[in-house]
């Protein structure tokens, strides 16, 4: 029997602000200057055996962002779940389910594989031993989360407290020792000192949020816990459609549907319940493991996966310093200079920077939400916007006039649009452009420009090898992202 990869892409961009932000969540940031942790997320996949192509729910505004992260590495997945609004891992796992049972050879009895988009695994070997063993424990009907093996009394983690060993014979493997635990309750994040007392008994584990179990078992599940969710889900995925590699759930059945965690809607209720149903009621089990997890859930836990200099610093970027210690600063866009600082992590980007006392970065959250109460467009998005075609960034705006720098991969395009009220100057830095005006094509190399008037019909396209890079000058009464008016797109946008 195959494994099935779900993938929760999900987040709102609140806890690792400025870098992250509401339309380019955690899923998508580097957080040790290499691949995005949905990347990550994918290749530690390789060498999994039975393993099937991963199926990744994410939102409809994030789909293309998920759709190249994965072309990237050379993985793209075998479908990608459209959320058109977030009501947390519950849902978002129900649609997969519903997926899988619907459109996979194994149908309802295909073991699912829940993985946050959002984690580091420092040893994915250690990881992978693990999903083995898990997977054949669901094959008995059981629902399996994975325990962390605590490193320290955290207070940012919730915890699982273990009961009764299983066996290697009671899942019909050979010898006979511990391969996981009946799952016996959920604990909210402690304070220190509870913390610490928990650890002394040696029966609490992180709380992972990765989850394994038939398709079949998290169905039958939800509809007796939250038959609102499991109908909700259940007709939206009906009444949806297709998109090439995109599945998009009908809108309003699915915004009808209540948000819930996947622990708050099922695995609270069936904790303590014993393996294999021994109460009359489906077990729930845990599977612990060692492999250098985190969920970087603030800048602190960033730091802590990184490597630290002889001073326990951590230096991205453009970066100079004298007299720092314990202390992390990321540069993105211009030189970066620190002296005498000492626990502060320092986050800069193009259009916003943070400073923040190491023990307060979960404060940042409070400070996003004021963000997003004044209106302030740096919660939402980076000065750098990504498109399906590729990407725009704003180089400098002023009354009646915005300059850009648009790339646009090969082989992709602009929609046919037109402005009400702004006129662009296009010049080709390089590449090759076709601009399509009113009917009419032609091509433009290197140093050339273009001119597209007011309300006039037009389309920017890359019909060559390499990216296209453009000079946009914007120049009228209103520069909106909004005043654009579709005729044509590819990408089937509104």
């Amino acid at each position: 029997m195959s494994l099935h990869p779900v993938i929760l892409a999900g987040g709102s961009g609140t806890r690792l602000w400025p870098l992250s932000r509401e339309f380019y969540p955690k899923p998508f940031l580097s957080v040790s200057g290499g691949r995005s942790m949905l990347q990550d997320t994918i290749l530690r996949l390789d060498g999994i055996g039975d393993l099937e192509k991963p199926l990744v729910v994410c939102n409809e505004e994030h789909r293309f962002l998920v759709a190249e992260h994965s072309r990237q590495i050379g993985r793209l997945p075998r479908s990608i779940v459209l959320e058109p609004v977030g009501r947390n891992t519950a849902p978002a796992l129900t649609l997969a389910a519903l997926a899988v049972c619907e459109n996979t050879d194994d149908g309802p009895d295909g073991v699912i594989l829940a993985l946050p988009a959002d984690h580091v695994i420092g040893e994915v070997e250690a990881f992978q031993v693990a999903v083995g063993v898990a997977a054949r424990l669901a094959e008995s009907g059981d629902i399996v989360t994975f325990g962390i093996t605590p490193t320290f009394p955290s207070t940012g983690y919730g915890y699982i407290r273990r009961g009764r060993e299983v066996s290697r014979k009671e899942i019909g493997g050979r010898g006979s020792g511990s391969l996981a635990f009946e799952l016996e309750e959920f604990v909210e994040k402690p304070d220190e000192e509870t913390a610490r007392a928990m650890l002394a008994t040696e029966e609490f584990l992180w709380n992972s949020g990765m989850f394994v179990m038939r398709a079949s078992a998290w169905l039958e599940e939800i509809e007796r816990f939250r038959p609102d969710i499991a109908d909700a889900c259940r007709v939206a995925h009906a009444a949806g459609s297709h998109d090439g590699l995109f599945f998009r759930p009908e809108e309003e059945a699915f915004a009808a549907c209540p948000a819930d965690t996947i622990d708050y809607a099922v695995m609270e209720r069936i904790s303590g319940n014993g393996h294999g149903g021994s109460s009359g009621k489906r077990g729930a089990l845990v599977a612990p493991i060692e492999a250098g997890w985190s969920d970087v859930g603030s800048w602190a836990a960033i730091m802590d996966v990184n490597e630290k200099d002889e001073d326990g610093n951590v230096a991205r970027g453009d970066v100079y310093t004298h007299e720092m210690r314990n202390s992390m600063i990321f540069g993105h866009h211009r030189l970066v200079a620190a002296v005498g600082l000492e626990n502060v992590i320092v986050v800069e980007t193009a259009d916003a920077v943070l400073a923040a006392d190491r023990r307060r970065v979960e404060d940042v959250r409070a400070l996003v939400e004021r963000l997003k109460a004044d209106g302030r467009a740096e919660q939402e998005i980076h000065r750098r916007v990504h498109r399906p075609w590729g990407w725009y960034e704003t180089i400098d705006s002023g009354d009646r006039f915005q300059v850009k720098k648009l790339v646009v991969n090969p082989g992709q395009a602009l929609s046919l649009q037109m402005h009400h009220h702004r006129s662009e100057h296009w010049v080709v830095v390089s590449g090759t452009a076709k601009i399509v005006k009113d009917g009419g094509e032609s091509l433009l190399f290197e140093n050339q420009s273009a001119y597209v008037k007011v309300g006039e019909t037009h389309r920017l396209e890359n019909p060559g090898t390499i990216p296209l890079e453009i000079i946009e000058v914007q120049s009228g009464s209103y520069l909106g992202e909004d005043d654009i008016v579709r005729f044509e797109d590819r990408y089937n946008r509104k």
